[in-house]
């Protein structure tokens, strides 16, 4: 999944040298992404990165009672036991707790620690959500997210991105199998 800023504004640290710096509210963030385990036991956090104006991360979320799966396990489709647990949180579930707590967490510290402000709300409305089906989808999807603060320069996010520079997007691309 993926979720931006509103305005899509550079609240969460900054791209140096194509690798994440975080800044106190992206360590925020990725402090409320790590507690989702905690409040939702039947998920698992996998790969994530916090960007500079947008959040990508990996979840697994188990809809049966009284297992835990691995990601691994997951997306080869072992058989499920039991039947799906009456009450689980949903993915909107989830976002609506994670942007809620890392929403609170920033307005606090704006006026503690006078981060920059925000009007309105924090995160944009939405998120973008992908079923990961299969292990080299998975694999895919981890890589995309690790390598995204090196095409940073040129992420349609970036409020800077260049335009047009075919070569280096091209290299970025051909990392992650053809897939922008």
């Amino acid at each position: 999944m993926t979720v931006c800023i509103e305005g899509r504004r550079c609240l969460l640290g900054e791209i140096v040298d194509e690798e994440m710096r975080l800044n106190d509210a992206g360590r925020m963030v990725d402090k409320w992404w790590k507690e989702l385990e905690n409040k939702f036991p039947s998920i698992e956090i996998d790969a994530f990165m916090t960007m500079p104006n947008h959040f990508h991360g990996i979840l697994v979320i188990d809809q049966c009672p009284g297992t835990r799966r691995n990601v691994g396990a997951a997306l080869r489709g072992r058989p499920e036991v039991g039947h799906p647990r009456r009450g689980a949180p949903t993915l909107g579930d989830i976002m609506d707790w994670f942007k809620t707590m890392s929403t609170n967490g920033y307005i606090r510290e704006v006026k503690t620690q006078g981060w920059p402000p925000f009007s309105g709300r924090l995160w944009q409305r939405n998120y973008y959500e992908h079923v990961i089906r299969n292990e080299s989808e998975l694999t895919l999807i981890r890589e995309y997210i690790q390598m995204n603060p090196t095409k940073w320069a040129f992420d349609k996010e970036n409020p800077m991105a260049i335009q047009t520079a075919p070569a280096k997007k091209e290299e970025i691309e051909n990392i992650l199998g053809g897939k922008p």
